[in-house]
């Protein structure tokens, strides 16, 4: 459960649908995929229920357009101030994520290895879906180990997209 905080938020558009953006005064706290931004809104708030959501209107375009950027190729993800909320193991999970590159996928049983962990695949599947922040942290490129796409907190659609994206970037 979340400290009782302040988190400021904003909508986008980038080149794999809408997004809204919500940071903390020490970074970037969420970056969620949706259709309409007040199911976005509904999701931020089920994510961090204590927190208390202001709306930032333009103050995110910056943050925004940074983040765009980053998912087109043209800044690097290190660029961003995070600010990610997590149990100890997420965070082991979402740092050995980040260390997949742009274009290539790891299975689940991969991330556990990787992290030391080589029986938690459950437990690495679960951590993945609890990711508040999509592409940054990019669980889309974890599959299957039969190279198959699983589940996605955004779709499976959403996932090949990104996927075929970075491929051919």
């Amino acid at each position: 459960m979340q400290d009782l905080d302040r988190l400021v938020y904003g909508f986008g558009d980038t080149p794999h649908g809408r997004i809204i953006v919500a940071r903390s005064d020490a970074g970037i706290r969420a970056v969620l995929f949706g259709e309409d931004d007040a199911p976005l809104v509904e999701d931020l708030h089920g994510r961090f229920p204590t927190a208390d959501l202001v709306p930032a209107g333009m103050g995110m375009d910056r943050a925004i357009a940074q983040l765009v950027r980053v998912m087109q190729g043209e800044a690097a993800a290190s660029e961003l101030v995070l600010d990610l909320q997590g149990t100890p193991f997420q965070q082991s999970v979402w740092a050995a994520l980040r260390e997949i590159p742009a274009g290539d996928t790891a299975s689940y049983v991969d991330v556990a290895r990787a992290i030391g962990k080589p029986c938690a695949v459950r437990a690495v599947a679960a951590a993945c879906a609890a990711n508040p922040v999509a592409v940054i942290v990019p669980c889309h490129r974890v599959v299957r180990s039969d190279g198959g796409l699983s589940g996605y907190r955004w779709g499976a659609a959403r996932k090949r997209a990104l996927l075929a994206w970075e491929t051919a970037a």
